[in-house]
């Protein structure tokens, strides 16, 4: 499951870097819940939720149906 989280945050990642940010893998728990921390421009932007729900979580949930959900870490 790592490496499948793995792929699907390199997808995203371009799109992040992109306005100045990255996500950073914390960990994947044993229900599922994948912990991320956002990092650079997106650590504190304002809009950093959005970007987590509305973007990493969603396609992550499209790729890995098992993932149940994405959630940042400071």
């Amino acid at each position: 499951m790592l490496e499948e989280v793995q792929k699907v945050l390199e997808e995203v990642r371009p799109f992040l870097q992109r306005d100045g940010g990255d996500v950073e893998l914390v960990e994947v728990t044993p229900d599922n819940v994948v912990r991320v921390r956002l990092r650079g421009a997106c650590g504190s932007c304002p809009g950093a939720t959005m970007t987590l729900k509305m973007g990493i979580e969603r396609i992550m949930r499209e790729r890995l149906p098992q993932v149940t959900r994405v959630e940042s870490v400071a």
